[in-house]
């Protein structure tokens, strides 16, 4: 868990991937890099599971995959 994370409400990065992650479908990283224009996206989950987010992760070879479970 991060230390301090970004708040959700203030924070435009955080608010990029939250609001990709809500469609409802998986991403990869290197999408969410791309769509949302961030980097250490897997920073970027820590905080927003630090914000209460539930967001899971799946590993396929070397790729990983993120998507919300409480939509």
């Amino acid at each position: 868990m991060s230390q301090h994370p970004a708040n959700l409400e203030t924070s435009d990065r955080l608010k990029r991937v939250y609001d990709l992650l809500s469609g409802g479908r998986e991403h990869s990283t290197m999408a969410i890099i791309q769509e949302a224009q961030v980097c250490a996206v897997n920073s970027i989950i820590d905080e927003l599971r630090n914000n209460g987010v539930d967001v899971r992760c799946r590993k396929e070879g070397r790729l990983f995959f993120y998507k919300r479970w409480d939509l």
